[in-house]
């Protein structure tokens, strides 16, 4: 018994499944459309205002420089002590701040603030990627987009559980926001770590992932009809604490996996386990003079071979390198040597940023993520301008969406790739097109718009960031991955920097006080004569679908060029893909 303890205590599954606990109370920023009216109403914040605390936010989420680099230096439970800190500090005082408790801080600090406590989140995504990547070696797909999808899913997971709580005020949902995740990261950061688990494959792996995923959309289509019911009807509170129960229950199911394998399979022979090589060693296939080689044929090959079946253009790459090999040999034909690794194989920083396909990756994706993240953080805006009282629902609605993007992203991509050698990012136009036509119902203002337009934009959204590092990782290999993939997740706040700080809040005060001047209120007027005198009035507040027309077309057609930048990338990486997954296919 002790042995098998010790064997659960080390599965690398029981990590897995505590890395999507942390997840699943992580995405902390996706629950800023919630806690967004009533500090704006709080603190007296116009909607520009409000933007820029929105960006800092977005800032906060993004950059994870600092958390990648103390993730080398430190344990991941120090890693995770300090995310949990820092969401703890920024969201705590904010907090205080809003309930006057603490005195009125100027925007500049509200926003350090915001930025500080949703940069925690940047800890938990780091340490819960970096321990199950190397505990899954072979399985990094599933199990990226599975952990960003809970990721996703945290602002429904949170707000159900703040309706259950029944809270008095708004604001209480902010105090949630800052005490539940750090309190479930600390009681969890033990367990996240490197396991050995390429020493653990086991035949049922791929029940086990086919079990978590239909957890996975059991989870979101519960949560999905909870939220639908509660919006709907006039729900009691004893039902609500049902509907929590329940919740609880079906995100501890994926436990019963590492306890099976525990505690009810037969240990696995310690020389089997010895016999599976290290992930490392696995990778140290070809030599220096296999690659050249390998780059030559690259060069070498005429055009038409890509063009030709799986089949018959290995067997003509297969001919052509072998000429090259016995040309070599013989001292017929010297190789070269070529400056710089090819699309496929490992990058360093500098030379991935010199690549076309590096840029064309994080301009389509700050064009579409960028999009969605201004949706994700004007929904409370947009709700109230239509009429709707219950903001509530549709973050939860969009957190659910974003979470079945990211996991159904990443499972039709990988099925993209690996049966039919297409290029990943084609999966990404689609997703940006469907982004496009979602920003257009919000623009419309139609009836049940709102609910269509979260659809499609929170799926869409989700899937960027299961497509995107896995295209990073296949493209500019795994060596360096983690600075690339930090690198690209820059392209979100600037983004939003630029489409909600900029666009969005302009326009929508513009017509704010469009529609103050016509029922002869008084508005304020930043730098204007009149902005001293109405200090105490109400924020200026925009009614009407007509507030976010202009801004949700111009996502639009944001979101149409992502997916012409998107179909470049594909075009110019059809043969890399045909390189690496045409084989599996012949």
């Amino acid at each position: 018994m002790k042995e098998r303890v010790q064997a659960f205590v080390n599965n690398r599954w029981l990590v897995f499944v505590a890395a999507m606990w942390i997840q699943s109370c992580a995405g902390i920023g996706y629950v800023f459309g919630s806690i967004s009216p009533v500090i704006k109403s709080s603190l007296n914040y116009n909607q520009r205002e409000l933007s820029k605390l929105g960006v800092a936010k977005d800032l906060g989420d993004s950059v994870g420089f600092l958390a990648g680099s103390l993730s080398e230096i430190l344990p991941l439970w120090g890693a995770l002590l300090v995310g949990a800190l820092q969401n703890l500090i920024g969201y705590g005082w904010v907090w205080l701040v809003v309930t006057g408790r603490a005195p009125v801080l100027p925007l500049w600090a509200m926003c350090i603030l915001i930025f500080v406590g949703t940069n925690g989140e940047t800890y938990f995504n780091t340490a819960a990627l970096v321990s199950c990547v190397q505990n899954f070696p072979k399985s990094r797909g599933p199990v990226v987009g599975i952990l960003k999808g809970f990721a996703g899913l945290s602002g429904a997971i949170l707000t159900q559980i703040y309706t259950m709580i029944n809270f008095p005020d708004q604001a209480a949902l902010i105090f949630m926001v800052a005490v539940g995740p750090a309190m479930v990261v600390i009681a969890l950061m033990f367990i996240i770590r490197p396991v050995g688990g390429h020493r653990q494959v086991r035949p049922s792996d791929g029940l086990s992932f086919t079990f978590v995923y239909s957890v996975c959309l059991l989870l979101a289509a519960y949560l999905m009809g909870v939220m639908l019911l509660e919006d709907l009807v006039d729900v009691s509170h004893t039902v609500v604490i049902i509907f929590t129960v329940i919740l609880f229950f079906l995100l501890l199911v994926p436990v019963v996996i590492p306890i099976k394998l525990s505690f009810c399979d037969e240990p696995r022979d310690v020389v089997e386990e010895a016999l599976l090589p290290k992930p490392e060693q696995q990778a140290a296939g070809k030599s220096d003079q296999d690659e050249v080689i390998f780059s030559e044929v690259e060069d070498e090959k005429p055009k038409d071979v890509d063009l030709l079946p799986a089949s018959e253009r290995h067997k003509r790459i297969a001919q052509l390198q072998a000429k090259l090999f016995q040309a070599a040999a013989e001292g017929a034909v010297r190789v070269k040597r070529r400056r710089g690794p090819h699309r496929g194989e490992d990058f360093t920083m500098m030379e991935a940023l010199i690549k076309a396909d590096l840029w064309l990756i994080f301009f389509s994706l700050l064009l579409g993520s960028g999009s969605g993240l201004t949706v994700i953080d004007n929904l409370g805006q947009m709700s109230q301008s239509l009429g709707y009282d219950n903001t509530h629902i549709f973050v939860s609605m969009i957190s659910i969406w974003n979470f079945l993007g990211r996991v159904g992203g990443g499972y039709l991509s990988e099925i993209i790739v690996r049966d039919y050698a297409y290029p990943r990012p084609i999966s990404l136009a689609v997703a940006q097109i469907v982004m496009a036509v979602g920003h257009v119902f919000f623009a419309m203002g139609w009836p049940g718009a709102m609910y269509i337009g979260t659809l499609l934009i929170g799926l869409g959204y989700g899937a960027h960031w299961a497509i995107v590092p896995a295209a990073a990782s296949e493209l500019f290999g795994l060596k360096k991955f983690g600075a690339l993939y930090n690198f690209l997740t820059l392209a979100n706040p600037a983004g939003s920097l630029v489409f909600s700080g900029v666009i969005a809040s302009g326009i929508y005060d513009r017509e704010a006080e469009k529609q103050a001047h016509q029922r002869h209120i008084p508005t304020q007027i930043s730098g204007s004569i009149l902005s001293g005198m109405f200090a105490a009035d109400e924020p200026l507040k925009c009614e009407g679908s007509i507030c976010f027309f202009l801004t949700s077309m111009i996502m639009s057609g944001f979101c149409i060029i992502a997916a012409v930048l998107s179909l470049i990338l594909v075009y110019r990486t059809k043969t890399v893909y045909a390189n690496i997954y045409g084989k599996s296919r012949t």
